[in-house]
């Protein structure tokens, strides 16, 4: 876990823990992963207020499983940053939800042809959060 002290002062707990298992579920140091113990695969999914099977599953998703977040907060005037500072909890379920998204795909599709929010509202599981989230003043956008 050493790992994560290096990594972008401004990446979420969530990202940084999921990056770690990454790398050792599929990378070099696979079994550095399967080395730890239960305890502590317990305690790093506590951490993100996830199962342990839950990180695992997410361990296993493609890096960029929950890249498309940013933009999605991008076309609603959302700062991922301030998000994340001010409504942690809310911010990290966010990342969760977009992690295990089966409409990844078409999502990416959306953003290609520029569709309009009501177009992604319909099958995105994050859609009312996002919408919670922005119907709140946010100092990013001037509003207090």
């Amino acid at each position: 876990m050493s790992a994560l002290v290096h990594e972008k002062p401004n990446q979420s707990r969530f990202r940084k823990i999921l990056d770690w298992c990454r790398a050792r579920i599929k990378g070099e140091s696979e079994s550095e992963f399967a080395c730890c113990c239960d305890a502590e695969i317990e305690r790093m999914a506590k951490d993100i207020r996830m199962s342990a099977s839950e990180l695992r599953a997410a361990a296993r998703r493609a890096p960029n499983s929950a890249d498309l977040l940013p933009r999605r907060m991008a076309a609603l005037d959302l700062d991922p940053d301030e998000v994340s500072r001010i409504e942690t909890a809310a911010f990290r379920d966010l990342q969760r939800v977009c992690t295990f998204c089966k409409s990844h795909r078409r999502c990416a599709r959306d953003f290609v042809r520029n569709a309009p929010i009501e177009a992604w509202e319909r099958y995105c599981p994050n859609a009312d959060t996002l919408a919670a989230l922005n119907a709140m003043p946010w100092q990013s956008r001037g509003e207090w």
